[in-house]
């Protein structure tokens, strides 16, 4: 069990709090500007043309999860026909990502939800949740979840409660800095400083 009080962090780790989201009924969409997008559903995606698009939207936020993976188990999740992938398309420019997936049986995860860095800020992530909501929900579930950590965008936490998610678990996530093992490079990020030693 945990002790009170403050902890080391090993040198060379990150240090983050998780929050886990859930949604128990679907929330009412919320307004939202009108903007220029699209979603795309992408079957069985490349796991180089999904990496691609991950890192884009992720490097600036520390996301590893996937950059960690074994090829073989990335094509094997990627070809799941419970994991669905999409592309947040801007004419035939992919602005974002979006992964619902439906393997727990009554459930989806918001796997992952992003937008490259330069479409942050203009009512696209509305835009974006709003379908994710319904893209969810239509497959007959009974819980929709999430986690984010105070790794990711400042704003993100509030954005998931705004948008429907009730908060029910706290957790402190230590791990590798993604940085320092070169899966991510080591300029991302700015806004957690590096410790190596």
């Amino acid at each position: 069990m945990l002790e009170d009080g403050l902890h080391d962090v090993p040198a060379g780790h990150t240090a983050s709090v998780v929050t886990y989201l859930e949604m128990l009924s679907a929330a009412p969409e919320r307004t939202c500007a009108d903007v220029p997008l699209r979603l795309q559903r992408v079957m069985r995606p490349d796991p180089e043309w999904y990496l691609r698009l991950f890192r884009r939207v992720g490097d600036p936020w520390l996301w590893f999860g996937r950059l960690e993976m074994a090829r073989a188990d990335l094509q094997r999740l990627l070809d799941d026909p419970l994991v669905h992938v999409h592309a947040v398309m801007d004419g035939e420019a992919e602005m974002g990502l979006l992964e619902l997936d439906f393997r727990v049986q009554g459930q989806c995860e918001l796997a992952y939800f992003g937008l490259v860095p330069q479409a942050v800020g203009g009512g696209a992530g509305r835009w974006m949740m709003n379908r994710a909501i319904r893209l969810a929900w239509a497959e007959g579930i009974t819980r929709f979840h999430v986690h984010t950590c105070t790794l990711d965008h400042p704003a993100a936490l509030e954005f998931y409660r705004r948008s429907g998610f009730v908060p029910y678990k706290r957790e402190i996530e230590i791990a590798p800095d993604p940085r320092l093992i070169g899966l991510i490079p080591e300029d991302a990020a700015p806004h957690v400083p590096l410790i190596r030693r």
